[in-house]
């Protein structure tokens, strides 16, 4: 018996639930409850509110998904845009 193809759809993250949960706007419209993946748990990527995901659905419950990868964005810390910390002097030793 073959494993059934998983259906992958994007979606924005818009509320974080207890238990590790995430409610996800997906792009078609329709709005779903996900999980984090393992490999995501394993490796600590943090999912927010507001996150571009990918989230991976089986054909037969469309109302639950999968977490499986969180597009990266450039956001600001609160002191503005990342900012290099100060070069320091190089003395030349005799």
């Amino acid at each position: 018996m073959a494993k059934e193809e998983l259906i992958e759809f994007e979606g924005l993250v818009t509320e974080i639930l207890p238990d590790t949960r995430y409610r996800v706007q997906l792009d078609t419209g329709h709005e779903i409850i996900a999980y984090t993946a393992g490999k995501m748990k394993k490796n600590r990527i943090k999912t927010l509110a507001g996150d571009r995901v990918i989230v991976e659905m089986s054909p037969y419950d469309l109302e639950k998904g999968r977490i499986i990868f969180r597009h990266k964005e450039e956001r600001s810390g609160p002191g503005g845009p990342a900012r290099r910390p100060p070069q320091r002097q190089q003395f030349r030793r005799r």
